[in-house]
């Protein structure tokens, strides 16, 4: 991997979980200390983080925590507000569910009105303060580590919540979905949780805009046939639909009402 490839990686890393460690960056790629604090420098001076002692940290990663705001929520709203419009007709009355950390599952939040005893499990801060005070909906939340820019819990802890629950479905989050890499994610901590939330459930939504298909990030949860359905917006191709059907994936398109079905 080329320094400029590596720096990459770094930067989706620390964009994930707020901040990084020296050594631990080290060992996860394989090169020297010298090395690492030299892809920091190079970093902070391209305005991405700050330098600390043993590390870096996300330069707006304070500002995300304390407003409450993710950072990446401003990419593609109106694909996700589609997908999450979408996502609400397959909740029902009665349901227990997991909504995973994201913008797009912020989104299917937001739209979370009128129901009656349904009880949300989330790993999102964000999310819980959304709903907290929701009539007819029990939030529980997830102990776990807390990521500052994806306002979530995360680590073994919030994977370890989910052992000998069952719910009905999960509404999962992703960075990239491509038929060779799976489902892929920039931080490593959170493939713990995502499988675990997976193992929980009868029925497992990914709701993902188009524009993270045929991408692949850093870590990968693995193989797409952990997922029953993709939920996306119109601007998926018909060779992807094509694609992801012959492996037993069904596909539901979010359309807005003026267009054309696909």
């Amino acid at each position: 991997m080329i320094a400029s490839q590596r720096r990459e990686k770094i930067l989706e890393l620390i964009k994930e979980d707020g901040q990084a460690k020296v050594i631990n960056l080290s060992r996860l790629f394989k090169v020297t200390e010298v090395t690492i604090r030299q892809d920091l420098e190079k970093l902070e001076r391209d305005g991405y983080l700050v330098r600390e002692h043993g590390g870096a940290y996300l330069k707006r990663s304070h500002d995300n925590a304390g407003t409450m705001v993710l950072s990446n929520e401003e990419l593609h709203v109106k694909e996700k507000m589609l997908i999450a419009r979408k996502a609400v007709e397959f909740i029902h009355d009665g349901d227990t569910i997991i909504l995973d950390s994201g913008s797009t599952t912020t989104e299917i939040a937001k739209l979370i009105k009128g129901f009656t005893n349904l009880t949300i499990i989330t790993n999102a801060l964000n999310i819980a303060i959304i709903l907290g005070a929701e009539p007819g909906v029990n939030i529980v939340v997830t102990g776990g580590e807390f990521k500052s820019p994806t306002l979530s819990l995360t680590g073994q802890k919030a994977a370890d919540f989910f052992q000998n629950l069952h719910v009905d479905k999960l509404f999962l989050a992703t960075a990239g979905i491509a038929l060779k890499s799976g489902l892929t994610y920039p931080g490593i901590s959170d493939i713990c949780v995502k499988r675990a939330m997976i193992e929980s459930a009868d029925e497992t939504y990914l709701v993902a805009d188009s524009s993270k298909i045929g991408k692949s990030a850093f870590a990968s949860l693995g193989a797409l046939s952990l997922i029953n359905y993709i939920i996306t917006d119109s601007n998926i191709s018909k060779e992807d639909i094509k694609l992801f059907e012959s492996f037993d994936l069904k596909i539901i398109v979010a359309e807005d009402d003026k267009e054309e079905p696909l």
